[in-house]
Formats: structure tokens, C-alpha cells, sequence
């Protein structure tokens, strides 16, 4: 007999936001996104992140090498958050102070998203899983050199029970419902969905003239 399966949604008051390696020596080697898609795909990730107020970890893998810093954008955007720069672990969660920062949140369901996909955040998301955690993997914020190379990290993860999702499908997941807040959500998908706000401009006309009448 299989085990039915169990679906957990994401939860804001459960997940965390583990931003693992998005560093700019390492996203040069990002070739499955062109450099927009994934900037967009990243910056969307964590500017949801934020929205929902998940607790944010940043990390790096040795920075004074080739690996380089992490871009700004996303530190700036968490200028409070733990960022733990590794001296030279390759996985994070090898790293003790990644381990007891992501234990530190009290969250059981985990949100990753890193460079690259095959190492950087398959390493951390089947240890995640063996250490008992609900891991969620934002697929189109975690990048590497192939479409060869990404298919085979997420299969590994997805037998692992790990799963694979959009930065659009964690938002809408998190969001539940429309009427918790439209204008809010609306405005953060048109920031990085351009042709969301054709559907936006329609809703506030609508509803603009509604209230004038």
C-alpha cells in the first residue's frame, strides 16, 4: 500500500526563506534562465519573502574566491536578515551557524532558492529533508549551467520529497485569498510579471469608477 499523500500547504506562519549562493561570480554560470528571467525570477522570490514577512537567512560560499559577493540587491532588501558567510563549505547545511540560524526561525517548512541548482541548493534541501523539514524548492530563482544539469538536481530532490515550485506559485500559496489583500498583491506581481499590470489597470479602473459613481 503507498502512503496517501498529505498535501501541507506553504504557510507564512511556518516557512522560512533560505537564500543560498546568489552571488555574482556564480550567477554567471546560470545558462537554464536568460540573465533577466532569472534576476527577475530571484528578486521576485525575495521580495515576496519580505511581503509575507517569512524569516530570511542569506548565505555565501567563499567569497574571497571566485565565488564572489552576493549580489546587493538582496541585501539590501534583508539588511537585518542572518547572513552567514561560509569560509569554504560547499553545502550550507554543513555550515553550524547556517544550521542553528535556520533553527533559530521555528519554522518547520522550508522555502530555497539558490546558485547552483545541483549542489548549492540540492545539498542543503535533502539534508533539510533528512533532518525532518518540509522543503519547498522556487525553481525559477535557482539557476545552473543547463537544462540537463537542473532536470537531473530536481529529480533527485523531488524522489527526496522535496517540492518544486514557482516564485508565482509561493506567492499565490502564501496568499490564500485575493481579498486579504488585492492592491498589495497586485502591485507586487506587476513589479515582476509585466503584462499583470494590464489586468491590474483594468481592476483599478473598474473598481475606481465604481466608487465614483
Amino acid at each position: 500500500m503507498t502512503t496517501p499523500f498529505q498535501y501541507n500547504r506553504l504557510s507564512a506562519d511556518a516557512a522560512a526563506l533560505l537564500l543560498v549562493d546568489h552571488q555574482a561570480g556564480l550567477i554567471s554560470l546560470v545558462q537554464d534562465f536568460s540573465p533577466s528571467e532569472f534576476k527577475n525570477g530571484v528578486l521576485a522570490t525575495a521580495a515576496f519573502g519580505k511581503y509575507f514577512k517569512l524569516p530570511t537567512i542569506l548565505t555565501t560560499s567563499f567569497e574571497t574566491g571566485p565565488n564572489g559577493p552576493i549580489v546587493p540587491e538582496l541585501k539590501a532588501m534583508f539588511p537585518k536578515a542572518p547572513f552567514i558567510a561560509r569560509p569554504g563549505q560547499i553545502s550550507a547545511w554543513d555550515n553550524e551557524d547556517f544550521v542553528n540560524a535556520v533553527k533559530k526561525t521555528g519554522r518547520k517548512q522550508l522555502v530555497i532558492a539558490g546558485v547552483v541548482t545541483e549542489v548549492c541548493v540540492a545539498f542543503p534541501a535533502l539534508a533539510a529533508r533528512a533532518a525532518g523539514y518540509e522543503v519547498f524548492v522556487v525553481t525559477d530563482a535557482s539557476g545552473t549551467f543547463n537544462q540537463t544539469t537542473r532536470d537531473a538536481a530536481w529529480m533527485r530532490m523531488q524522489a527526496a520529497g522535496v517540492q518544486l515550485i514557482t516564485w508565482f506559485a509561493m506567492a499565490c500559496e502564501l496568499g490564500r485569498d485575493w481579498r486579504n489583500d488585492i492592491e498589495g498583491l497586485g502591485k507586487l506581481f506587476t513589479d515582476y510579471i509585466p503584462n499583470y499590470r494590464l489586468l491590474m489597470s483594468s481592476y483599478l479602473a473598474l473598481t475606481t469608477g465604481k466608487k465614483s459613481q
